[in-house]
């Protein structure tokens, strides 16, 4: 989930997609818990949540990432943070529900969404979980208007996002929740994060030296035209 992804917690599942009769039969505690969910499921009142009794090693819902790698976004962050933590996972972790991820984005894609472009759109039109960003897919993601980039000014942001990734690295054992504590966050992983904010500044063709009240009104203005005559 997002909370223990930012603050660097481990949490398991049983993940059992493929596994055959005779390995669960092999594993008598973990076949309990399979016929544990058979059990709750089939007294479920909906006729959808019966009929996954059917399989009950999986979860409800199937849906891992597809590549080796995806770009993590915590659906709920705290409010005091300048920036949404977000980055790349690449062991395989399986992503609940309070997770969002990106399968196929590279750097370029975590450059612009981890800037502080995006987080002033999303600081705008989230929702809040009592004072705590609550990012959404549709609200947040599919409503922001992309640059459209030069090959310079794309790599330039690639360059700048990998800066922000090296920057952390220097800080090994530190979780995101530490590095993005406002009034903590190390001053190489600020600096690499105006810099990239001023590179996504450069890709949307303005320099508005980080002022949410210009970045703003400009986002808005770009989401007008891209939405001009679809109503």
């Amino acid at each position: 989930m997002g909370a223990e992804y930012i603050n660097g917690i481990p949490r398991y599942c049983l993940w059992l997609v493929g596994i055959e009769p005779s390995d669960l039969r092999a594993m008598p505690l973990v076949a309990a818990r399979v016929d544990a969910v058979r059990e709750f499921r089939l007294a479920s009142s909906k006729a959808a949540t019966r009929k996954k009794a059917e399989e009950p090693w999986l979860f409800d819902e199937v849906r891992p990432p597809k590549g080796g790698s995806y770009i993590a976004i915590p659906k709920v962050s705290s409010g005091r943070r300048e920036y949404v933590p977000m980055g790349f996972v690449t062991d395989g972790m399986v992503p609940g529900d309070k997770l969002f991820y990106i399968d196929s984005g590279g750097l370029y894609e975590l450059g612009i969404l981890a800037s502080q472009m995006h987080n002033a759109w999303m600081r705008t039109v989230a929702g809040r979980l009592k004072s705590d960003y609550s990012y959404s897919n549709t609200i947040v993601y599919n409503n922001f208007v992309w640059p459209d980039v030069t090959d310079d000014q794309r790599l330039k942001v690639e360059v700048c996002a990998q800066d922000v990734l090296d920057a952390r690295a220097t800080h090994p054992g530190q979780s995101l929740a530490d590095l993005y504590d406002p009034k903590y966050m190390p001053i190489d992983l600020r600096t690499a994060h105006h810099a990239l904010d001023a590179a996504v500044e450069a890709a949307y063709g303005v320099d508005f030296a980080g002022d949410e009240e210009k970045i703003v009104p400009h986002l808005f203005e770009l989401y007008a035209e891209k939405t001009k005559g679809e109503e």
